[in-house]
């Protein structure tokens, strides 16, 4: 049976026609591997490559999360390679291999993740602390623990997000991702190259523009107003300033994503960067009025952005709660033996809901265990801790999905310092205090950071399989091989980096996200000032924003990311925007529209591989200064930058 001849290709993107699209109510969507047949999924290769992939990306990943705060985004380079693995090998019906090899591969981001933005904090904390210890268990079962909760957790919800969603959310990353194996599986299947051409042109192009300014700085990475001396003037007396990310990755996202989120996140930004920090700034106390607008944001003002994140969150998980109710209906039905329904294809078969609701209890049996045992050490304090995790991590579990449907960003490490906090205050209630009581928090911490991590991660992968036809089901148990795997690695990859170069003092990697939760956590254990009332002015504008019918999750994440990485978002949007509405011709229109998604998925690939590539330049101590002046840097930088969004302009137009 001729597998390749199911498919019809007919936008610019290689992916059935509705893929992106709303569907009709009598219409269905058919993947590009036909749900019809069985596919060529698990193989030794595709799991071993797997593998490989897990622990060279987690490796990676923790050095320059930990340098530099940014976690790069694995799927899209394991993809990549995976391609090229498959075309180099000559194998035929590659597509559900890769797939596989890209979901089990793609735990190493999540993952390190989740362990990186919280454990290295208790070795930040023994600096002045010394009777805090931190063994490898701890660190290796926190992210192993978190991230089978993240994935059992998950699975019940995968048919909302990705089946009754379909055309609802953009799904960036997914989308880049997927554009990147259909790319070559349709020039195996029809022997054209066209699609696969452009994303490799599109891939080069923003690769290499990322890696000559992250490697070099020939222009400036981020682009601002206080570049002049008119900004530094506005800057020094109101505390406004605008400033851009001229990244190629950025852009691309901002594409995907499309103008009407974008503003929403853009928005959020402008209010935290050109009203609350202004006002600071300008009508604050004398500390405010000496403070730049940068540790504004991060002392303060993006504090509101976590209470806003909290409360988004709340809302997120009230309605989402018919969707939870189902979802442990089912589960109790499955239990009692009752039939769910006919009996379901091939690309739609999850894991039962027996065997999740056994493994669940098994893992959270677990999970009390490590904490009785390896952290806590007294029951009902445990338990205590036991309670908050499986709460927190289960109903959070929708709003991590939905920020990465929605922007591919998952808020993680804001949904984890609020967790910090509501654990740390109960703690502190039931007399867990102190280096114990620290300890305890960052641990747990850890759970549910990448408890969040992993099920924000885990939809990108599985929203793949859809678009491409995978079984749900050889995804989702594969995908604890990947996690131990990546576990493991980092565990032994955060105590190397910390004997090695440190977390705090000259010459140490920064880990800011690690500082921030050590910075918070401390005042709150051992005694000190905790801005509640910022927290609650983000909660309250949240409720307004619902209220008022704005997406808050999106606007408070503009609120928490710093303005430099939303701006890009929204000038990708207003490419998106302008290239659908370039022609007189609605399909001329839609073909453009989706031959710039393709550009921009290739953009998004070659700035993921090419940051790898960067990273490791900078590890091998390659310094290079940067030429010419700061002014001159900025002007290239906007030249640069222009040039970028010309392309994609140009190029998406092209189509027919």
């Amino acid at each position: 049976m001729k597998e390749e001849k199911d498919t019809v290709y007919t936008t610019d993107t290689g992916l059935p026609e509705n893929a992106f699209r709303e569907l009709a109510a009598d219409e269905q969507y058919v993947p590009v591997m036909h749900p019809a047949h069985d596919q060529q999924e698990i193989t030794p290769y595709s799991v071993g490559m797997g593998l490989l992939m897990a622990i060279i990306f987690s490796a990676a990943a923790a050095y320059l999360g930990l340098k530099v705060g940014q976690v790069f985004e694995a799927a899209i380079p394991i993809a990549i390679i995976a391609v090229g693995l498959s075309n180099a090998l000559k194998k035929k019906n590659s597509l559900g291999q890769n797939v596989i090899i890209q979901s089990i591969g793609s735990c190493s981001g999540v993952i390190v993740a989740g362990a990186i933005f919280t454990l290295p904090a208790l070795y930040i904390l023994q600096g002045t602390y010394p009777d805090i210890v931190v063994d490898f268990y701890q660190i290796f079962l926190s992210s192993l623990l978190g991230g089978i909760l993240g994935i059992l957790f998950f699975i019940p919800f995968r048919k909302y997000f990705v089946k009754d969603m379909h055309g609802k959310y953009p799904f960036p990353e997914a989308t880049a991702t997927t554009q990147v194996l259909v790319s070559a599986q349709q020039s195996e299947a029809t022997g054209e190259g066209g699609q696969a051409k452009t994303l490799v042109i599109a891939s080069l192009i923003g690769g290499i523009y990322d890696y000559i300014v992250a490697t070099f700085g020939w222009w400036a990475e981020t682009v601002t107003s206080t570049a002049s001396s008119w900004g530094q003037t506005i800057a020094e007396k109101t505390k406004l300033v605008l400033s851009c990310n001229t990244g190629a990755a950025l852009l691309g996202l901002g594409y995907i994503v499309g103008l009407k989120y974008a503003f929403v996140i853009f928005a959020g930004s402008i209010f935290v960067w050109w009203i609350i920090i202004p006002l600071l700034g300008t009508y604050g106390s004398p500390e405010f009025q000496a403070m730049s607008s940068d540790m504004i944001f991060k002392d303060y003002a993006r504090m509101i952005g976590i209470g806003g994140i909290a409360m988004a969150g709340v809302i997120g998980i009230v309605k989402s709660w018919p969707i939870i109710r189902n979802a442990v209906g089912l589960a109790g039905r499955e239990l009692k033996g009752a039939q769910t329904g006919a009996k379901e294809v091939r690309w739609q078969m999850d894991l039962s809901m027996k065997k999740v609701v056994f493994f669940i209890a098994i893992a959270l049996v677990a999970v009390l265990f490590f904490f009785w045992f390896g952290v806590i050490h007294t029951f009902w304090q445990a338990l205590v801790a036991w309670l908050v995790v499986t709460l927190i991590a289960f109903l959070f579990t929708t709003v991590a999905a939905n920020a990465i449907a929605i922007v591919g960003s998952n808020p993680v490490s804001g949904m984890t310092l609020m967790t910090l906090i509501i654990a740390s205050a109960i703690f502190v209630g039931i007399g867990l205090k102190g280096t114990s009581g620290i300890v305890a928090s960052m641990v747990i911490g850890g759970v549910v950071c990448t408890a969040l991590s992993m099920a924000g991660g885990f939809v990108t992968d599985l929203k793949i399989g859809y678009w491409l036809g995978s079984t749900p089901k050889k995804q989702e148990t594969w995908k604890f091989l990947g996690t131990l795997v990546s576990a493991a690695t980092v565990g032994g990859v955060i105590i190397v980096l910390n004997k090695v170069y440190g977390f705090t003092g000259d010459n140490a990697l920064v880990a800011p996200q690690a500082n921030a939760m050590a910075k918070v956590i401390e005042p709150l254990m051992m005694g000190g000032d905790t801005p509640w009332i910022l927290y609650m002015v983000g909660a309250i504008l949240a409720l307004i924003l619902n209220w008022l019918g704005v997406p808050a999750l999106a606007f408070c994440l503009g609120m928490f990311i710093p303005l430099s990485l939303n701006t890009p978002m929204l000038v990708g949007g207003a490419v998106s925007y302008f290239v659908s509405n370039s022609s007189d011709d609605s399909k001329v229109n839609d073909a453009r529209r989706d031959r710039g998604t393709l550009i921009s998925s290739g953009l998004i690939a070659g700035g993921a591989l090419f940051g790898v590539f960067a990273a490791i330049t900078r590890f091998a101590g390659f310094e290079y200064t940067t030429p010419g002046s700061y002014e001159l840097t900025q002007i290239l930088g906007c030249v640069a930058y222009a040039l970028l969004i010309c392309y994609l302009i140009w190029d998406s137009r092209r189509a027919k």
